[in-house]
């Protein structure tokens, strides 16, 4: 990979673990709890009682699949070992120890344990769709950004089935990392939207990928019209229809909804903590595609300056963009 991949990537990495330490204080407590009392600032202690600064298993695996990337490439067992370490030795936490964890996650790294095909351990079931396999992949579009768009969705598919089999997971990842490639190839954030929105639309029709009723759960975000449908932009939906629980196209949604209707990575983060729910999560998502749209040095510096493990998250952005 280019070197001048280097600042996106830290960027990306810095801007997805401070959105995510910035929902962890307040993960799972409601949206009108935000509204009385916003979070405006690296915050501490509250639902898991981590000091300021810490982030998630979000983060944890997100920074293992990058580990991957930057130390064999492309290799999904390699992934799904990692993923293991982290829940069993507390590889790439933030202070040495595992405080969370989804549920199918942790349902498909107890298969890997067993022996499981890494591309087959996560659930298939319409019940698997959380926001799992979507807050760690990331990374991924780093190393597939030249990869024609059919590699591209494979590579997606497989990376993501290691926890989270299921086509909307799966699509979702796609999504996410396609705006992600259209940002690190240079265009703004309303530009690699769009330019998502066409590349997509088209690959799905013509690959026959999802069924009509799976690609009508994105509808909001391919505004991607069937008969029946009166489609608007997703700029235009109020924050009262933006969901923000653990499901995966709500997460997306969300995500892609603060980033467009924000000028600024902080803006864009604190928007996404303060929908209330799965906000690690959200802020995580979130905060990885603002950190690419705005760059590192839109990162709040007081933020930064009590993330948890920064010097080894810069290092590892280093080994993912390449030697220098």
């Amino acid at each position: 990979m280019s070197t001048t991949l280097l600042p996106a990537a830290r960027a990306a990495l810095l801007g997805l673990a401070v959105g995510d330490a910035l929902g962890v204080p307040v993960e799972f407590i409601g949206r009108e709890a935000r509204r009385r009392d916003p979070v405006t600032d690296m915050r501490g202690y509250g639902t898991h009682h981590q000091p300021p600064g810490t982030w998630s298993d979000d983060s944890s695996l997100t920074f293992c699949l990058a580990e991957t990337l930057a130390t064999v490439g492309y290799d999904v067992a390699d992934a799904a070992q990692r993923f293991v370490r982290w829940q069993d030795e507390a590889y790439w936490t933030a202070h040495g120890r595992v405080f969370d964890i989804g549920i199918a996650t942790a349902e498909a790294l107890q298969r890997l344990r067993r022996g499981a095909n890494p591309q087959q351990a996560g659930g298939t079931d319409e019940y698997s769709n959380g926001n799992g396999s979507l807050m760690r992949i990331l990374p991924l579009a780093f190393i597939i950004k030249d990869w024609t768009l059919t590699e591209r969705f494979r590579a997606t598919r497989e990376m993501s089935s290691i926890t989270h089999g299921h086509i909307r997971s799966v699509i979702a990842c796609f999504i996410y990392l396609e705006v992600a490639r259209q940002l690190l190839l240079g265009l703004g954030k309303h530009e690699a939207y769009t330019a998502m929105q066409k590349e997509t639309n088209s690959f799905f029709k013509t690959a026959g990928i999802g069924s009509e009723l799976e690609l009508r759960q994105f509808h909001r975000i391919l505004e991607n019209p069937y008969g029946e449908f009166n489609i608007k932009p997703l700029t235009a939906y109020q924050e009262d229809e933006i969901k923000s629980s653990g499901y995966v196209v709500h997460t997306l949604e969300a995500a892609l909804w603060c980033m467009l209707t924000h000028d600024t990575y902080a803006a864009t983060v604190l928007a996404a903590v303060n929908l209330g729910e799965d906000t690690d999560t959200t802020g995580a998502v979130a905060g990885g595609l603002a950190g690419l749209a705005y760059g590192e040095a839109a990162i709040p510096a007081e933020w930064l300056g009590v993330l948890a493990r920064r010097a080894d998250i810069e290092d590892l952005a280093s080994r993912l963009s390449g030697p220098q």
